[in-house]
């Protein structure tokens, strides 16, 4: 037996561009708050801004 759900497994999924947004916000996100933490342990945090070409 077959999936028919198998044979078009791409058509719910947002095109790559969306996707990798959505993962570069996600990591700005975290790396914020992990530099916030490591800030208030007392850590010397140097963040530079990303660059885009």
């Amino acid at each position: 037996m077959k999936d028919p759900a198998l044979d078009d497994a791409d058509s719910g999924l947002p095109p790559p561009e969306m996707i990798a947004e959505e993962i570069v916000r996600d990591l700005q996100s975290a790396l914020t708050e992990f530099t916030a933490i490591a800030r208030s342990l007392g850590g010397d945090v140097d963040v530079p801004e990303a660059e885009i070409e």
